[in-house]
Order: C-alpha cells, then sequence, then structure tokens
C-alpha cells in the first residue's frame, strides 16, 4: 500500500522518503505514513528463536510477532542478490503492518549484515537488532535432543555462529545486543525480549 501512489498510481520502488513523508518522483506527491523502529530477534540455529517468539506472542499485543522463515516457502535465496530480495520483501510487508501503530518484530537467522543496506529501511526509524545466545554445549543438546539434528557440519556452524554473537556487538554495519538464554524457560526468556522491545520502544 505505501508502495503505490495515491495521486498517479505509480507502483514502481522509487520512491521518496523524507522523515515520515513518501514522496513519488513522478508526480510529486506526497504523503505521511508512521515510521516505527524495525526489530530482529536473531541467533544460530537450535537457538530457541521461534520458541521464544511464540511465547512472546502470548505476552503481548503491543508489537507484531513474524518469523522470516515464512518466506522460504515461496522462495529459496540462493545468493546475495536473491537474500537482498528477500529482505526487501519482509521490509515491504512490514512497512505496510506498521500503520497499524504497531512494530513489527522478525526471528531471522541470516542477513543481519545485509539490513543496513536494502531500500525498504528507509521506511523505518530504527534497526534494532537482539541476539539470543547459550553454551555451546546448550546448542548442540538443543539441536540434537529437540531438534533432531544429527549433521554435525550443521551443528559445528550454528556453534561457531553463536560464538560470534557471544564475542562481538556488530555483523557487518548492523549493531547488536545480546541476551543469553542458557537458562530459563521459554516463557522466562520472552518476559526478557518483551522487556528489550519495551525499553527500545520508548
Amino acid at each position: 500500500m505505501l508502495g503505490i501512489c495515491l495521486n498517479c498510481g505509480n507502483t514502481e520502488w522509487d520512491k521518496v522518503v523524507d522523515g515520515n513523508k513518501i514522496i513519488c518522483p513522478k508526480c510529486g506527491a506526497a504523503r505521511t505514513f508512521v515510521k516505527l523502529p524495525f526489530y530482529v530477534i536473531t541467533g544460530c540455529s537450535g537457538i530457541g528463536k521461534t520458541t521464544t517468539a511464540v511465547a512472546l506472542q502470548k505476552l503481548t499485543r503491543d508489537f507484531i510477532i513474524q518469523d522470516v522463515d515464512l518466506f522460504y516457502n515461496v522462495m529459496q535465496p540462493q545468493t546475495e542478490e536473491e537474500n537482498l530480495d528477500m529482505l526487501e520483501q519482509v521490509f515491504n510487508i512490514s512497512k505496510n503492518m506498521t500503520q497499524s501503530g504497531k512494530p513489527v518484530v522478525w526471528t531471522m537467522a541470516g542477513s543481519i549484515d545485509k539490513l543496513p543496506h536494502t531500500y525498504g529501511k528507509r521506511f523505518f526509524s530504527e534497526i534494532k537488532v537482539l541476539a539470543l545466545t547459550a553454551d555451546s554445549e546448550i546448542i548442540r543438546k538443543r539441536m540434537k535432543e529437540g531438534r533432531g539434528i544429527t549433521d554435525e557440519n550443521w551443528i559445528e556452524s550454528s556453534v561457531n555462529y553463536n560464538e560470534y554473537f557471544r564475542t562481538h556487538s556488530t555483523i557487518g554495519d548492523t549493531s547488536f545486543e545480546t541476551l543469553d538464554c542458557s537458562e530459563g524457560t521459554p516463557a522466562e526468556i520472552a518476559e526478557k525480549v518483551l522487556k528489550w522491545l519495551e525499553k527500545n520502544d520508548k
């Protein structure tokens, strides 16, 4: 909806965004929109992003909780360009959702470093990322026992990705905060995530 000029019907991805105004480059028409933060909950495979998101949905109606995995049902990005295309669709859907006045929170494992390099980011006031982390042995246990994963390469890749989040504060040009979820029930972790969201949403 925000991608369509209400004056001339231009549907191209060429709108100019100035603060909370969208300006059509073809006819010059402008309109205001609700500009909110864009939230991401990230972390390695098996860390509990989806489980936390489900628990988070039960705690709040102030945020719209979504899982980026839904896009993998309709597209399978294999290249950097395809990953960027998918992120653009994430932003495209999100900018329309936020017109309800509620921020969108996405669970997303990869492509975090690409977020600042999208066209869609301009429709949001800022990008805030929280990485869920845990001890390495807990990651291995969750992947093997919780998800039945036996691929050792996948498991080690997850452990290494988790360790990156534990030892850094940026990935590419994207800054992130961390939350250790080695201990606690999904509901307890979700409570901490909600506090983080509320703190950043002021």
